[in-house]
């Protein structure tokens, strides 16, 4: 059983949202403040789209959609041990051929389209390229796959329309990393997770899913709202709880009483007889489709 002791990130989105930049950027202020606090960890950013080149696992090339073809499990082959060494920051458009197992954290950077056109655009990408990632963008393609991927408490969705935005998403993701390192000092395993109460080499009990807070700060004001109307909820249940007929009864003359009753008895034929022109109609229905 082996185990990483830093998290693996990836930080996917549709090309040009500012993936290989907020991963450098990452990458160097993590080893910066961690060198600084005389830590043994190391982070690593992995762009995927070099990578694959570097490791010889381009198997085609696609010139409708002017893209190359990557052989995804000669590519995972040469990844795997990186990944379970931990600390690694993955760039790339595509997130779900990751194994769960071997992720802790999965940003995905949402670009408006304006934006997106114009980075595209200076790439010099042909027109039908550029229209296919904008489509991408809008249906939220990525989004997407990595929620159906992973669970949805580490698919995390950040803004990346500028410089500003790109400053405090590295923020906010190195604050995460620096939590998830204090929270787990033996780090997490490799292969599949333990049943909750696992207890390790030491006797000691596994450390629960890490549940962290950085990302939901902002949620915060919603929440409190949520309870609000979710006190209003009750106020209006209680209002329209169903008064019980014997009580309802109580206190009635006789012929209020007679006349209820007759009032009940009038509405269950007005429902019978709507019943029976309804399957009359069906039945007439079904003669004509036949």
């Amino acid at each position: 059983m082996t185990r990483r002791h830093s998290p693996n990130i990836i930080i996917t989105g549709t090309p040009g949202c500012g993936k290989t930049s907020h991963s450098e950027s990452l990458v160097n202020q993590l080893n910066q403040s961690l060198h600084e606090e005389g830590t043994v960890y190391h982070f690593t950013h992995l762009n995927i789209s070099e990578v694959a080149k570097e490791r010889d696992c381009i198997e085609s090339y696609d010139k409708k959609r002017d893209t190359s073809v990557v052989d995804e499990d000669k590519l995972l082959d040469f990844l795997e041990p990186d990944l379970e060494k931990g600390g690694v920051i993955v760039d790339w458009h595509c997130c779900d051929i990751f194994p769960e197992r071997l992720i802790d954290l999965v940003i995905v950077l949402k670009t408006d389209n304006s934006q997106l056109y114009d980075r595209l655009k200076k790439r010099n990408y042909k027109d039908a390229k550029i229209q296919e990632n904008l489509d991408c963008e809008i249906m939220e393609v990525v989004l997407n796959e990595a929620r159906d991927s992973y669970i949805p408490d580490i698919v995390i969705e950040l803004q990346s329309d500028n410089a500003e935005q790109m400053d405090e998403n590295v923020d906010r993701i190195l604050s995460w990393v620096e939590n998830w390192i204090k929270d787990h000092p033996k780090g997490v395993t490799n292969d599949l997770k333990e049943p909750e109460g696992y207890r390790d080499e030491d006797g000691e009990e596994e450390d629960g899913d890490f549940s962290d807070e950085t990302f939901d700060s902002e949620d915060a004001e919603d929440n409190e709202d949520d309870d609000d109307d979710d006190d209003e909820d009750a106020a209006f249940e209680k209002d329209d709880d169903v008064q019980d007929p014997a009580s309802a009864e109580e206190g009635l003359s006789s012929e209020q009483k007679y006349e209820l009753e007759q009032q009940g008895q009038d509405e269950e034929q007005d429902r019978e007889d709507n019943e029976e022109a309804t399957n009359e109609e069906m039945e007439h229905t079904e003669d004509i489709a036949q």
